[in-house]
């Protein structure tokens, strides 16, 4: 007599049924876990902003955030005020750093006044930081930035990271050797225009001592992630030099 667990149909009952709790409880564990992965993440952007402007654990070589337990209160200290620039317009919005750069390009299509653009005011040791979130494309993944800059678009830190570059290469932008290299770089031509920075293969300046030329030294060996670099600063960068031209003349 045939059991009725040695049939395909029971076979089939039972794994449909498998799947249905596991995923009830996947779905479950992702609920619960949401608000934790979301103060997660926010206090990871806290951090990056705050790095960006020189609040950080530094050693003498590594980067080193500061703690999750420090980081809200330091933001607060640090961070005066957030806005959002659209379509030319700044206003003040206390959740600007929780923008999804990603999301918000995609939603404009590629034209700039749709862009929400998402800016940091902070004060440190009598100097104003106004540090912007920039994001891109590296070799394999996406690749981001928080770049510090001053009223006249000097870079005052910097603070890189990526998805999924390659170790030991490209995945190298988010080394103090190559974030500091952006310290004192000017953004702007002679002329005022936007030049931006260029990760250059073949720099004539090794040791960065020119921080006029638009350009820092390239990693060896990660040439697609220092061009992934160089546009998104080239790009997203270049979208917030109304507000200077505007901070400058008032």
């Amino acid at each position: 007599m045939e059991n009725k667990t040695d049939k395909n149909s029971y076979t089939i009952i039972f794994a449909i049924a498998m799947v249905i709790v596991v995923g009830a409880l996947l779905a479950f564990t992702a609920s619960s876990l949401k608000p934790k992965i979301s103060e997660n993440q926010r206090i990871e952007k806290q951090q990056n902003i705050l790095y960006a402007m020189g609040v950080n654990d530094n050693d003498e070589s590594s980067a080193v955030f500061v703690s999750t337990n420090e980081a809200p209160q330091l933001f607060d200290q640090y961070v005066t005020k957030q806005l959002v620039i659209k379509n030319g317009t700044a206003e003040e919005n206390d959740e600007a750093y929780l923008i999804d750069l990603k999301k918000d390009k995609a939603a404009a299509g590629g034209d700039p006044s749709k862009r929400n653009l998402p800016l940091f005011i902070g004060e440190k040791d009598g100097v104003t930081h106004y540090i912007i979130p920039i994001y891109g494309k590296g070799l394999w993944d996406a690749i981001w930035a928080y770049v510090s800059v001053d009223k006249n678009m000097i870079i005052q830190g910097a603070y890189f990271d990526h998805k999924g570059e390659t170790p030991g290469l490209g995945a190298n932008i988010k080394q103090r050797y190559f974030m500091d290299d952006f310290i004192g770089e000017h953004l702007l031509g002679d002329n005022g225009n936007f030049k931006g920075v260029t990760v250059a293969k073949g720099n004539a300046d090794p040791t960065n001592e020119d921080k006029t030329d638009n350009e820092v030294d390239a990693i060896a060996g990660a040439t697609i992630t220092g061009d992934g670099v160089t546009a998104m600063i080239k790009s997203d960068l270049k979208l917030y030099k109304p507000y200077f031209d505007n901070l400058k003349n008032n």
